[in-house]
């Protein structure tokens, strides 16, 4: 009898160890990990990846969904500028059927309308020549190549859940050395603006002149108070002095964002917006 009891007493022991030894396993590494955590930061979560230097950017749109990516006539990239340490990218979309991002997630998005991100109006060109106007997008960045969430807004107002990074930016000037210049002359071109709150627009086609190996475009926008725009670090003042601000402006080269800031005075300050434009060749015509 004291046998069978000392071998039901051990059986016991050594079952409530095999749970033990279970629980043991499923909660030390958890609290060793979190230990860890909180003695040594996540330095990849703690610190993103530093701004690139500032310059303008081809880099790839990378997402989560074949339903939502750069349009095929820009075959996945976009224009990245950097700008003071911040990193703003755009991408022109497939279609019109986005009408808001939100740098979030949706559970956040309804209650943040203020950050929507708001479209602009982009002219892509395919290859066989076509050309299509589609949406495109400012989008903050805050480090490349790492993951971010981005909400999408269609036109049936539905919010949904992406993660995109932007990735492989090269410098766009690398493109732009190898841009052929249009012979001297007068030309019209058509221009896209992006960034800011995507309520200002441009005139589009733009005045477009050569001369020298060096080309000049002239920029009306589509209100009077913008006073100066600085290009390169270079200051220019308005040509006019009534109707909308107008600008004379060096341009780099076609087909290459080129970053601006233009100040605006229709604030109760004045206040710099970052801006970029670029000129498609495709449209390039010898003004009449």
């Amino acid at each position: 009898m004291k046998k069978q009891l000392l071998i039901l007493t051990l059986a016991a022991l050594l079952l409530a160890g095999c749970g033990a030894t279970s629980a043991a396993e499923s909660t030390v590494p958890a609290q060793s990990e979190s230990a860890a955590a909180a003695e040594t930061p996540d330095t990849a979560e703690a610190t993103p990846a530093a701004a690139l230097p500032d310059g303008v950017y081809t880099a790839e749109f990378k997402t989560d969904s074949s339903m939502f990516h750069a349009n095929e006539a820009c075959e996945g990239m976009g224009t990245l500028t950097v700008a003071d340490g911040k990193m703003v990218f755009h991408v022109s979309l497939q279609s019109q059927k986005i009408v808001n991002l939100y740098p979030g997630t949706t559970a956040d998005a309804p209650a943040h309308e203020a950050d929507w991100l708001q479209p602009t109006l982009d002219t892509v060109t395919y290859s066989d020549g076509t050309t299509d106007e589609v949406y495109g997008f400012d989008i903050p960045v805050e480090a490349v190549d790492t993951d971010f969430s981005l909400a999408i807004l269609g036109t049936k107002g539905t919010w949904y859940d992406h993660i995109v990074s932007v990735a492989d930016a090269v410098p766009a000037a690398e493109d732009a050395a190898e841009t052929v210049l249009p012979e001297d002359g007068s030309y019209t071109c058509a221009v896209t603006l992006a960034g800011g709150s995507g309520r200002a627009t441009v005139e589009s086609p733009a005045a477009l002149t050569v001369a020298d190996g060096a080309m000049t475009a002239v920029i009306v926008w589509s209100s009077p108070n913008y006073d100066y725009m600085l290009v390169d670090g270079e200051k220019y003042l308005p040509t006019n002095t009534e109707g909308n601000s107008t600008f004379e402006i060096p341009v780099a080269a076609l087909d290459t964002a080129l970053a601006v800031t233009a100040d605006t005075v229709a604030m109760s300050t004045p206040h710099e917006i970052d801006y970029t434009l670029t000129f498609d060749s495709a449209t390039l015509a010898a003004a009449e």
